[in-house]
Formats: structure tokens, C-alpha cells, sequence
């Protein structure tokens, strides 16, 4: 079996190539049913292309189980609720509804899968979650009308127990390999998608193609096949707190690209999520916890 160690560095690296998305949404200038169609769609297409590469091309043709299906549509559901959220509300509004999932995926996989949760882990979570609070920064009331907040408030919670099923199903240990499993939530995702796609086509010229499949390799391709298989080997807790690196990459890149400054609070909340993380991945290589966690066959 492959060292723990390099399924937490694919859980850490998920989290921060699915930070990316915004920043290719944003360049790529178009509606965001669009963008997830063909991230989910070219996403599957350059996981074919690995796969017949490597030498894998015998596991692309295979009976795909319900379970993997029915994930399909959560992930199609997660990304679609997550940037539908952002239309009625704040951007911090949404990911800290969205961001309760690693939490309720914890509680959940603590009495379905008997991975047992103890104090350390509660506290690594209270402190990811404590640092998520201080990164976010809430608009006034003024700034969005009520009806709004509601509607918003609604998609979010959709979209994070979409979140939350999607990061459950993963890890429940399957006989399909880790490739078979994203191609089929990949191909599902994106076919959930196409009638909104067809109802409402939207021209895209050169460059927006260029940023589509950008998109579709990096947090489309990689990161949901990085989450995939480290999903499968890691317990819900540890991949849950290891996903707080996301909102991390988020305010780096805004810093980053578009100068976007961040407030002491800020940097705090952020130091918090990294230790948080780094402890997490500590306790996941205690010989107790990895014997308590189920990998699969892959």
C-alpha cells in the first residue's frame, strides 16, 4: 500500500487547484453554467486521453455502479448551486454555508463509516473553521435585499450538501479504480448540464476556448481525480480539514493576480487554516488512525 503520506499531499493539492476556478472563470468571461459544463466535459475528455496514454484504456469501457452515477449528480449539483449562490449573495456568504460541509461529512462518516472522531480532530476542525470565519467578511444588510439573502442562502445549503454527499460516496471503498470512478462522475456531471447548455448557447471565441480548457484540466481534470483518490484512502475527517486549503488559495490568488488586499484578520484566519491542516495530516499518519481507516482496492 502507498504511503498516507502522498494521499494527503493529492487532498492538499485538490484544495488548491480548485481554488483556481474563479480566477479561470473570471478571464474566461462567461455564464457559469458554460464554464461547469465544460469543466466537468473537457475534464472527462483529458482523463480518456490519461488514461489511453497510461495505458488504462481497457477500464474506460466498464458497467459504472448507481453509486457512481448518483455522484455524478452531486457534483454536477455542487458546482452548479455554488456559483448560482453567488448570483443572490456574497462570495463570503456562500463559502461559509458551503464550507460546513467537511464538518457534516465528518459527523456523518463518524456513524456510517465508524471513523471514529476524537478530540483532537474536533478541535483541528473548530480551529479550520475559526480561521475560515476570519478570512470571510460579510456585506451589510444594505448591500443585498432580503429576498436576495434567502435565495442565497437556499442554493448554498443545496450546494453544500451536494458537497458533502459527493466527499461521503468517494469515500465509501469501491471496486472500481480511481480512474473509472471520476470518469464516471466527470461524464455524469457533464451530462446533466448539456440541456441547459443547448437552451442557452453562448458564442465563444479563441480565447475564451484557450480558459475553457484550462479549466477542464486543472480544477476539472486534476483536482476532482487528485480529491478521488485521496478520498478513498483518507479518512472523511482528515480530506475535510485538508479542504479548508481551498478558500486559502482563493484570497492568495485574489492577492496575487488582482491585488486584492487581505487585512491582518485575514492573514490570521489563514495561518489558522494551515495549521489546522498540517495537524490533521500529523494525526492521519498515527498508526491508530490509519488502521481505523478503510482503503479501497486502488
Amino acid at each position: 500500500m502507498q504511503s498516507q503520506a502522498l494521499y494527503i499531499l493529492l487532498a492538499l493539492l485538490s484544495a488548491i487547484i480548485m481554488g483556481t476556478i474563479g480566477v479561470f472563470a473570471k478571464y474566461a468571461a462567461l455564464p457559469a453554467e458554460q464554464i461547469t459544463f465544460f469543466r466537468l466535459l473537457l475534464g472527462s475528455l483529458f482523463l480518456i486521453s490519461f488514461m489511453f496514454i497510461s495505458g488504462k484504456k481497457g477500464d474506460i469501457f466498464h458497467k459504472p455502479s448507481k453509486r457512481h452515477l448518483f455522484n455524478g449528480l452531486m457534483l454536477a449539483g455542487f458546482m452548479s448551486f455554488y456559483v448560482k449562490a453567488i448570483e443572490y449573495t456574497s462570495m463570503a456568504n456562500v463559502i461559509m454555508v458551503i464550507y460546513l460541509a467537511p464538518l457534516l461529512t465528518a459527523i456523518v462518516a463518524h456513524f456510517v463509516f465508524r471513523e471514529r472522531l476524537k478530540l483532537v480532530n474536533i478541535i483541528a476542525i473548530a480551529v479550520a473553521l475559526t480561521g475560515f470565519s476570519l478570512m470571510s467578511t460579510a456585506p451589510s444588510a444594505s448591500e443585498i435585499p432580503d429576498a436576495g439573502q434567502s435565495k442565497g442562502l437556499l442554493f448554498s445549503v443545496v450546494a453544500m450538501l451536494s458537497y458533502s454527499g459527493f466527499m461521503l460516496i468517494n469515500r465509501k471503498p469501491s471496486q472500481a479504480s480511481p480512474y473509472q470512478s471520476t470518469l464516471v462522475q466527470l461524464s455524469v456531471g457533464a451530462l446533466c448540464l448539456l440541456p441547459l447548455v443547448i437552451m442557452e448557447p453562448v458564442p465563444i471565441d479563441a480565447e475564451q476556448l484557450a480558459w475553457l480548457l484550462a479549466i477542464g484540466l486543472i480544477p476539472g481534470f486534476l483536482a476532482i481525480l487528485f480529491a478521488v483518490k485521496a478520498l478513498q484512502h483518507l479518512p472523511a475527517v482528515t480530506f475535510g480539514t485538508l479542504a479548508y486549503l481551498e478558500p486559502v488559495a482563493v484570497v492568495f490568488l485574489a492577492w496575487w493576480l488582482f491585488a486584492e488586499s487581505l487585512t491582518p484578520i485575514q492573514l490570521f484566519g489563514c495561518s489558522l487554516i494551515i495549521l489546522a491542516g498540517i495537524a490533521q495530516g500529523g494525526l492521519s499518519q498515527s498508526p491508530r488512525l490509519r488502521s481505523k481507516s478503510t482503503p479501497s482496492r486502488y
